[in-house]
């Protein structure tokens, strides 16, 4: 009975922290706009690039079309001048001559974050004192710079990123994986936000000065670590500074991929975040709905179902010849009558909350992942999280790297034929 009244009281638990991770979400203004717009300081868009999908060019030019009424610097920086992507961004500068905007190969690296790498080398040459630094594959509205630097009118304001939506999920495994960004994610990053300031930044769109990146020592600073969004948020929130949320969300647009793919990026994540708050990791998995609720009701009917079969003639025949015995079948069914009601209540909840997340995330674009598959993705995440803890490798860009305590990374040189 003890087992019962653990597992009872976790899926209940997982129900109540399921519960504050949505009334977060729902108290916080997404999708709003500012309406004073009339600070635009000049700023420098730093994208580094790799590699070339059929999102790539759509993703790169939304930052062309920015109505923006200050100066945009946009400086792109590559790691091999051969890179295809470099012939969009060609043909971009091209169709978009008023535009102040640059290729640049940023061969030399600094370290095994190449990301970081060619972000140093970009930052070498921004003209402004603003710094917008976005991955390649997030498309963004017309007016997401000026909604986006407002929060830097304050100096205490150190960082300003931005939730994203994975809004093209093609495949069963990208759907999988939109339910874990496009409810999950932004949604527990409220609820920590309501135990204590942010100290980490989310890494789809940052915007910062030059003033705080100066005093972190630049992004050369970050070039030994795995999670450079995180790092660079917590450094600066170090220094005294408030990290703010910017209500537009950006669009993730990326290319097909299969389960390995997924899998793969989802243990990087996993692995990101178990290195950078071990701690608030290793206790995530009690908000795990789905695992908690399917355990106590998989207890609650296999001792019952055991029992009846071992005394026969309470069940079949309602004749009972040991009052103990039956007692204890009843004690039994009724409890496991009540882990599973537990079990159903949860299960539903979990569905409607994860289906009204996704709506408020992806606002009239369709929901990006179907909410029915929060189930599949709760089960999913249970060899994840274990696995999180039980390796130190990552594959990120095609290399293969080993991520120290701390967070930061070691190449792993491949084996020799």
């Amino acid at each position: 009975m003890l087992v019962h009244v653990i597992l009872a009281a976790l899926a209940l638990l997982s129900l109540a922290i399921t519960l504050w991770q949505w009334l977060a979400a729902r108290r916080f203004p997404l999708h709003q706009r500012a309406a004073d717009t009339s600070f635009a300081p000049g700023v420098t868009l730093l994208k580094p690039l790799k590699g070339l999908d059929p999102e790539t060019r759509g993703c790169l030019e939304s930052w062309f079309k920015q109505d923006y009424r200050g100066p945009v610097q946009r400086l792109f920086g590559v790691v091999d001048e051969k890179d295809p992507v470099c012939e969009v961004v060609r043909q971009l500068i091209a169709e978009h001559p008023q535009a102040n905007a640059q290729l640049v190969v940023c061969a030399e690296q600094f370290g095994p974050n190449a990301k970081v790498s060619t972000l140093t080398h970009l930052e070498r040459l921004a003209q402004h004192d603003h710094f917008v630094v976005s991955d390649a594959d997030t498309r963004v509205p017309p007016d997401f710079l000026a909604q986006l630097v407002q929060p830097l009118r304050d100096p205490q304001t150190g960082i300003v990123n931005c939730f994203y939506a994975l809004t093209n999920p093609t495949t069963l495994a990208m759907q999988w994986e939109a339910v874990a960004v496009n409810a999950d994610f932004w949604s527990q990053v409220l609820q920590s936000r309501t135990l204590k300031p942010l100290d980490f930044a989310l890494g789809a769109v940052m915007a910062t000065r030059r003033q705080q990146l100066n005093e972190i020592g630049g992004f050369h600073a970050l070039v030994n670590y795995l999670a450079d969004d995180y790092q660079l948020g917590h450094q600066i929130a170090k220094r005294g500074y408030r990290i703010e949320l910017c209500p537009v969300v950006v669009e993730c647009r990326e290319r097909e991929q299969g389960w390995r793919e997924v899998w793969a990026h989802q243990l990087r994540w996993a692995r990101t975040i178990r290195v950078c708050q071990p701690v608030p990791y290793f206790f995530s998995i009690l908000s795990n709905a789905t695992v908690w609720a399917t355990g106590a009701a998989l207890l609650g009917s296999i001792q019952p179902i055991v029992e009846v079969q071992l005394a026969p003639s309470f069940y079949r025949f309602f004749h009972i010849e040991d009052f103990e015995k039956g007692a204890e079948i009843v004690v039994m069914i009724a409890t496991w009558k009540a882990l599973s009601f537990v079990a159903i209540t949860t299960l539903m909840l979990r569905f409607l909350l994860a289906a009204d997340l996704m709506k408020q995330m992806l606002a009239s674009k369709g929901i990006g992942g179907v909410a029915t598959l929060a189930v599949v993705k709760d089960l999913l995440q249970v060899p994840i999280w274990a696995l999180a803890f039980l390796g130190n490798t990552v594959v990120w860009r095609g290399q293969r790297l080993r991520v120290l305590p701390g967070g930061m990374l070691v190449p792993i040189a491949p084996k020799q034929p």
